[in-house]
């Protein structure tokens, strides 16, 4: 799955996707406008590295960084509808995580927590241990994640009703 197939797909279906994200720094955001022509899809990115950037630009709660920490499904869920609250978008992945090195007992390396909202469904979560494969490579694994959490995510949304949902055959 790639970029190209999520632009595709939710051009398709006249929606408009936006990423919140802390442990890649905008990466997903990068991976979606690398592509040509993306501006029509794309809403924007919002990079909040840092806990006072999670509150300022996306509404995620002190309570919930205090009682959860940052790299927790509840954070992750908290970006994902903040991002959507706060853009044009229809559909929005939110990262959390901790690329490397370091980690805890708790929260090792390489743990990140997704968060995909979706205007007028319930927002999920989930947590995916990559294992301790390097900074690069849990940043990357963390992108790719992230394009199929967004393409799965338009799986049950109506084509507009003036034209077909378009037969790409995968």
């Amino acid at each position: 799955m790639s970029a190209e197939t999520l632009l595709d797909r939710a051009r398709a279906r006249g929606l408009k996707v936006a990423t919140a994200e802390s442990c890649t720094g905008g990466m997903i955001a990068g991976a979606i406008t690398d592509v040509a022509g993306s501006s029509d899809v794309f809403d924007r990115g919002f990079v909040t590295y840092s806990n006072a950037a999670k509150q300022e630009m996306l509404g995620v709660r002190s309570d919930s960084l205090e009682r959860f920490g940052a790299v927790s499904e509840q954070v992750a869920r908290e970006m994902a509808d903040g991002a959507l609250a706060r853009s044009h978008a229809d559909l929005v992945v939110s990262v959390t995580g901790i690329a490397g090195p370091g980690g805890s007992e708790h929260k090792p390396e390489a743990r990140v927590c997704f968060g995909l909202a979706r205007r007028g469904h319930i927002t999920v979560s989930k947590t995916v241990d990559f294992g301790a494969l390097g900074r690069a490579a849990v940043r990357q694994s963390t992108v790719n994640h992230a394009l199929k959490l967004l393409i799965g995510g338009l799986e049950d949304a109506p084509p507009p009703k003036d034209r077909p949902l378009l037969d790409d055959g995968g």
